[in-house]
């Protein structure tokens, strides 16, 4: 697999900036799950599509035109740390495999970051993005500013990093769709071992350990977010994730998750029933779902907007909660009144990359932007009948959403996980295999 160039995104970045900038952005910092102990790392997104580097409390610096123009702080080497917490990159090693010109220990910050900023015009960073961030920028600007006699000069422009910086991480190279696409292959085989495992009697938690072992055994150790296993009216809160319940002959679950591979996510959501069959009812609510999720898809390619497809998904749900009886009226009122919101309350997707909610402008509230090649985008419509809706009773307690990830191509786009089952015949041939 082809692997990441870190250099050239932060080639991309500083062709970007304006004559006379520097960047000064920090690595995360290690946090503390109980007393003494840390949750796992998981390194910063921006700094991590600018450098590679998963260790904390590092700093990059980069000097367009400069020299050195990139310039790299990290931990010290030290031999009692990494025989308890393990091994350290260290300076000596850092500027080679991180691919920068120079690299120092983060101790050396007070004494050599000042210099590497002084005298430039521009001082691009991320204000607000964390709470170390802001300290050292404001330290440093203090220092510059108070060191005149020391031939320190502070810049006179500061910008927020962040619309050039997510702009770009917006545009996937190769060889991210290429990451991307293995997390999503991954999810999708983590996604059919918990339909051929689900059985009546099991616990919502025992779907979301099918699913982690096979993402962890094919190397993605972390999943992209917390995951989503919902059965019965569990379905129809949307970020549920107790995962503690049992699973009820006669109910559907949603399970809604995916991995993180090598630092890009996927995002994959299927319902099935927990006895392998749908009963009619769930069937009817389910094909409204799937035909508007195959509606979006079929749309999308450049030119194309989130919004323009939701408009199609919404047509479709609202003329299927007509027919079922769930809604009554004229369709297009109906939509103009969002009497459709009870039932179905979030967008139709989101941008996908290295945050499962990935950065990047949707230029409007409903996401009118024109799709581009090289943009990945999820599509997931739902529909979510609570158990306290006023309908008729048959259809209470059901949710539903069928959720892709989808590759804006220059011909069009490309489903990055087809390989879950979606239709109503493919899963219930799965499940009875």
């Amino acid at each position: 697999m082809e692997r990441i160039d870190f250099a050239a995104h932060r080639r991309a970045l500083m062709a970007e900036l304006p004559e006379g900038s520097v960047v000064v952005l920090c690595a995360a910092e290690e946090a503390t799950r109980s007393n003494d102990t840390e949750y796992h790392f998981r390194q910063d997104s921006d700094f991590f599509y600018l450098t590679g580097f998963n260790e904390p409390d590092a700093v990059l610096v980069l000097r367009p035109g400069q020299s050195p123009e990139s310039v790299v702080f990290v931990r010290p080497s030290d031999k009692l740390a990494e025989i308890w917490h393990g091994r350290r990159l260290g300076k000596d090693k850092a500027a080679d495999t991180l691919g920068v010109d120079v690299a120092f220990e983060v101790g050396e910050l007070d004494s050599e970051l000042a210099g590497l900023v002084s005298g430039a015009e521009n001082l691009a960073y991320l204000p607000g993005h964390s709470a170390r961030g802001d300290k050292l920028v404001g330290d440093l600007l203090a220092k510059l500013r108070g060191g005149f006699r020391q031939g320190l000069v502070a810049p006179a422009k500061m910008q927020d990093l962040r619309p050039l910086l997510h702009e770009l991480r917006l545009f996937k190279t190769d060889a991210e769709v290429a990451l991307m696409a293995e997390a999503a292959r991954i999810s999708a085989r983590a996604h059919v071992r918990a339909m051929q495992a689900c059985q009546p009697g099991l616990y919502e938690y025992q779907l979301e350990a099918e699913i982690r072992h096979e993402c962890a055994m094919a190397g993605a150790r972390d999943m992209a977010y917390n995951s989503i296993v919902g059965a019965g009216d569990n379905a129809c809160i949307l970020h549920y994730t107790e995962n503690n319940a049992p699973l009820h002959d006669g109910d559907l679950v949603l399970i809604d998750a995916g991995c993180e591979f090598h630092g890009y996510a996927a995002d994959i959501t299927r319902t099935f029933p927990v006895n392998g069959k749908f009963s009619e009812d769930q069937k009817a609510l389910y094909q409204i779902v799937l035909d508007a999720e195959k509606a979006a898809i079929e749309m999308l390619k450049p030119g194309v907007s989130i919004k323009d497809a939701n408009a199609e998904v919404l047509k479709i749900l609202v003329s299927g909660l007509v027919e079922l009886g769930i809604l009554e009226g004229e369709v297009e009122a109906l939509i103009e009144q969002e009497a459709y919101k009870p039932y179905y309350m979030h967008g139709l997707g989101h941008w996908l990359g290295i945050d499962v909610h990935d950065v990047g402008d949707y230029r409007t509230p409903d996401r009118g932007r024109q799709l581009e090649p090289g943009m990945v985008i999820t599509v997931e419509p739902g529909l979510y009948i609570g158990p306290d809706a006023d309908v008729d009773p048959r259809w209470r307690g059901i949710g539903v959403r069928v959720e892709d990830d989808i590759l804006i191509t220059e011909e069009g786009h490309r489903n990055l996980t087809a390989d879950v089952p979606k239709e109503i015949a493919d899963i219930e041939a799965l499940m009875a295999g």
